[in-house]
């Protein structure tokens, strides 16, 4: 059984992830990183594409003690396992994600990843091979299924994002939207790549809540019509 997809992400008031640098940008505040850390603390894992590895290096930790001790409490690890789609094996050894706190880490790579590179990251990490000449997103959630991953959060980027929207995988989404504009026909958004065109393939969603949070103001969807494949 796939696990359930709930997808976060902070954005500018013109829906922007970051610059056009691709540089990291605090949008939020204090209150919601302490949201999305108990969001992260509630999923069995906690999923990134690889090119936010290569821009911002996270290590997808759970910061707040109180939310490590309400994992043990239940059982679990400080840490949700850690999950780097990455179809060329492109992940650095040395990536904070690989080595700072405990928990299993997961990259998933293509049949088009370089041996080498993929041999070098086997010391750090469990390797999932699904897909031919990328990822296929949806072998990837099936096998996280089989280890017994039922929660996945996905924190970006925006062409991660638009694959598990556009195969039907993300149940929810959690869009934090801050009070600056960052601009840039080029910047990222939520979902990036090819993007949708006919209007019956667009997804459809249900707005859950609506809540302010400091300067900003957080929407809670539900995914109602899963994207067309």
């Amino acid at each position: 059984m796939r696990p359930y997809v709930v997808v976060n992400v902070a954005m500018s008031a013109d829906g922007k992830l970051s610059t056009r640098e691709r540089r990291q940008v605090r949008i939020s505040g204090k209150q919601d990183f302490t949201r999305v850390d108990r969001l992260k603390a509630g999923s069995d894992a906690v999923m990134v594409g690889i090119g936010t590895v290569l821009a911002d290096d996270p290590s997808l930790t759970v910061k707040g003690e109180e939310c490590r001790q309400h994992r043990r409490n239940k059982g679990f690890g400080d840490n949700p396992v850690r999950i780097v789609v990455d179809s060329k094996a492109r992940t650095p050894p040395g990536a904070s994600i690989l080595h700072k706190g405990p928990g299993l880490r997961i990259i998933a790579v293509s049949e088009k990843a370089d041996p080498a590179r993929v041999q070098s990251l086997k010391p750090f990490a469990t390797i999932i091979s699904a897909g031919k000449d990328e990822v296929d997103l949806a072998i990837l959630m099936d096998e996280l299924g089989a280890l017994g991953i039922q929660r996945v959060m996905v924190e970006g980027g925006g062409e991660l994002i638009a694959g598990m929207i556009k195969a039907g995988l993300v149940n929810e989404i959690y869009t934090f939207i801050g009070n600056l504009i960052l601009g840039g026909k080029d910047s990222p958004t939520l979902a990036d790549g090819e993007g949708f065109l006919a209007e019956d393939e667009f997804p459809r969603l249900s707005l859950i809540e609506t809540r302010r949070i400091e300067n900003g103001v957080l929407l809670h969807w539900k995914v109602d019509q899963p994207a067309r494949t």
